[in-house]
């Protein structure tokens, strides 16, 4: 699987209430920020990564402008997202046109997704103020 598809396997992922933690590289300089949240350090991504999927339902992730470049083994990638999913402690649905970029490694596939490419930065965000 190349970094494309590893980005759109997360997609999916998401989608369907899969762990996500796994698509994260498992070091200490691993970071992901996304709507509202820092997350420095695999620990911290695997920890964040574990609530979300356990409060929230209903993924709605529709890719709008994936664009990914790769050398050897590195890789980058931005895209346009449409996401909604249900908060289940509050009840509440949020929707967000975000914005995502990042940066993945080639490494060997110790989680047995299917792909070698891991996830060192990610970074998901919207235009102006969220609610909820």
């Amino acid at each position: 699987m190349d970094a494309a598809s590893t980005v759109r396997a997360y997609y999916d992922a998401l989608r369907e209430g899969d762990p996500l933690y796994p698509y994260f590289a498992s070091e200490a300089t691993t970071v992901k920020f996304g709507i509202g949240e820092r997350l420095t350090g695999y620990e911290a991504v695997r920890a964040g990564l574990a609530e979300q999927t356990e409060t929230t339902d209903d993924w709605t992730v529709e890719s709008r402008r994936l664009v990914v470049s790769a050398a050897d083994d590195h890789a980058w990638f931005s895209d346009d997202v449409f996401m909604a999913w249900t908060d289940t402690e509050r009840d509440y649905r949020h929707e967000y046109d975000t914005r995502w970029s990042g940066a993945l490694q080639r490494r060997g596939d110790d989680a047995d997704l299917g792909t070698p490419w891991r996830f060192v930065g990610m970074h998901v965000s919207t235009e102006g103020a969220t609610s909820g």
